[in-house]
């Protein structure tokens, strides 16, 4: 299969091109080449916000690809661009979105992809989310030829080449190892109570590139959840169950720390997920469990 990756040296797209490289696809990126790329792949050189540097680079392969993944569209230009250059260039394209287009109070639980509460906000708090929710709106407006597309909303992504931690004060913390090694207490905000469903980056990789050939989710935006939910002091303790220390917790209050720390409340609500539709879809569903995929994160980290 030939694929496509617009990213391809980050988190999730540096993973997804790893993945794909060893399943035995042809696998382009499409990087500003300001860090190292995975082993294999057809590497492009382009910023996407110069104008005509990214069409001129795509257009230079003179491919039709089979799957187009677009890891870092973050604004509405960036969707409208996709649209353009992907139209009569792909046979399927994936964008990949976030939870966070789901109002954060008014959630509902488990949260199925319909929702009459998402973020609308451009600019602020919530501004990551709203602009994810209008490239969405924009791709399921505009008219995209015969490219089949898919969005998926993928929640908490953690893996080894990614910092540790889902909740603040300690959200991707690049000190956490060291915090829990030397015994000091983490500061949980509401003691951590808030529920999580992290999936693991690989398994991730896996949905996105079963998406290719599945007529069946054209046109589908899909939440993608890994199979466990566990309230966010969980994800602490299995963490430090891994390093062999124990586990101290600090409760920081809820609403002093929003008071505060406005940007945070993103974040600070339960994020579980109705997979039902991923699950219908045939596309592969996220499995690994919650504690060996931590493990494996707390081990590539320490290895590293």
């Amino acid at each position: 299969m030939d694929i496509l990756i617009v990213g391809g040296s980050g988190h999730v797209s540096g993973t997804l091109a790893r993945m794909a490289i060893r399943a035995g696809h042809s696998v382009w990126t499409v990087t500003r080449g300001e860090r190292p790329i995975t082993e294999g792949v057809r590497s492009l050189i382009a910023d996407r916000h110069i104008h005509g540097a990214m069409e001129a680079c795509v257009s230079d392969q003179q491919m039709i690809w089979d799957l187009v993944i677009d890891c870092i569209c973050f604004d509405l230009e960036d969707i409208r661009q996709d649209i353009d250059l992907f139209r009569d260039r792909a046979r399927h394209f994936v964008m990949i979105s976030t939870d966070f287009v789901y109002d954060p109070v008014l959630r509902t639980f488990p949260q199925t992809e319909e929702s009459s509460h998402f973020v609308v906000e451009t600019d602020g708090i919530m501004a990551y989310g709203g602009k994810k929710r209008q490239c969405e709106e924009a791709l399921e407006s505009i008219r995209t030829n015969h490219m089949a597309w898919t969005i998926l909303r993928p929640c908490h992504i953690y893996g080894p080449t990614s910092r540790l931690g889902c909740l603040p004060h300690h959200g991707r913390d690049p000190e956490l190892i060291k915090r829990l090694k030397e015994g000091e207490a983490l500061k949980l905000v509401g003691g951590g109570y808030f529920l999580q469903q992290p999936v693991l980056a690989e398994d991730l990789a896996l949905t996105i590139l079963s998406v290719a050939g599945a007529s069946k989710v054209h046109g589908m935006t899909l939440n993608v959840a890994g199979p466990d939910v566990i309230e966010s002091w969980e994800y602490y303790r299995i963490i430090a169950d891994a390093l062999n220390e124990k586990l101290e917790i600090e409760e920081t209050p809820v609403r002093a720390y929003l008071e505060s720390n406005p940007r945070s409340a993103p974040f600070l609500c339960h994020r579980t997920y109705d997979l039902d539709r991923l699950i219908g879809s045939g596309l592969y569903v996220p499995d690994t469990p919650i504690a060996d995929g931590l493990r494996y994160h707390v081990s590539g980290l320490r290895n590293a």
